[in-house]
């Protein structure tokens, strides 16, 4: 509330029970009068203008500074560039060997010969299914007496 008032964006309201207030805490009225000299200070400076250049003169000294992961590599680049991927071709070629010999394929278990299961039904489950079917085709004619009988 206090930087809205030292902006001047306070309602008349709000500025005037404010003010009567720094008027009575030091503390308050301490960094009130601490903003409005940095508000003032701020209103009073005027930016220098920028040079037609600026850009051009930017872009080239960020073109021009070199990290320090470049500056560490520069007297290796030379090397690596003429020697670096037959190393790497080298290392995987070990690598990969040294994964295959490790792990060879896996061989499948010999599977037993496939056969069909024949569940054993007993005859009275067997006549149970048969009355349960007989059941639910005289329900179905007498929901549906048009359709024809349908075959099971």
């Amino acid at each position: 509330m206090l930087l809205a008032y030292c902006s001047r964006k306070l309602d008349p309201e709000s500025t005037a029970i404010l003010e009567d207030h720094i008027r009575i805490c030091p503390a308050c009225r301490e960094f009130a009068s601490g903003q409005q000299a940095v508000w003032k200070a701020l209103d009073a400076w005027e930016a220098t203008p920028v040079s037609a250049d600026f850009d051009r003169r930017l872009y080239q000294r960020i073109d021009r500074e070199v990290s320090w992961w470049d500056l560490l590599m520069r007297p290796f680049r030379p090397l690596l560039l003429r020697q670096g991927l037959p190393i790497a071709a080298a290392v995987a070629l070990v690598i990969g060997a040294g994964v295959l010999l490790e792990r060879p394929g896996a061989v499948p278990p010999a599977s037993a010969p496939v056969s069909a299961q024949v569940d054993v039904v007993a005859p009275d489950q067997a006549e149970h299914a048969l009355q349960e079917m007989e059941m639910m085709r005289e329900f179905n004619r007498l929901v549906h007496p048009d359709t024809a009988d349908p075959k099971m």
